[in-house]
């Protein structure tokens, strides 16, 4: 998943009042180490949550897929909006809190230890590294 841009019509956040610009494309390419592949669903979010506007959810329910992992670069903002629209339809959440982090260590705390728990199960990367592995 990448991030291109803000919500559309957004003006109150831009004191011109017009919608920001989109990012540079070199911003929306994956790092090689992902090692995307072709069959690889991607989207590119507009707003902070990965469910709104986006594809993802007709994708997985396509798939049958009932589990989502959650990680991120903005765990008060589009991670915790993610989680929440995730829980709301349905889905069993999983944030692996050592793989994510926010520009406010205070917001990152708060998400992790007061609202997390309420969405769904908080692991860390280790403990789903042993679990995938467990199921050789």
């Amino acid at each position: 998943m990448t991030v291109g841009g803000g919500a559309p019509g957004r003006t109150d956040a831009n004191a011109t009042g017009a919608n920001p610009p989109a990012p540079p494309a070199e911003l929306l390419q994956l790092v090689d180490e992902l090692d995307a592949q072709p069959n690889d669903h991607r989207i590119t979010k507009q707003r902070w949550g990965a469910f709104t506007g986006t594809s993802l959810d007709e994708h997985l329910r396509q798939h049958g897929i009932t589990q989502v992992f959650l990680a991120g670069v903005a765990t008060s903002i589009g991670v915790e909006s993610t989680a929440r629209f995730a829980h709301e339809l349905g889905y069993h959440v999983v944030l692996v809190t050592d793989a994510m982090t926010d520009t406010s260590p205070d917001a990152h705390d708060n998400s992790i230890q007061r609202i997390f728990p309420r969405l769904g199960e908080t692991v860390t990367t280790a403990e789903v590294i042993e679990a995938l592995r467990g199921q050789d």
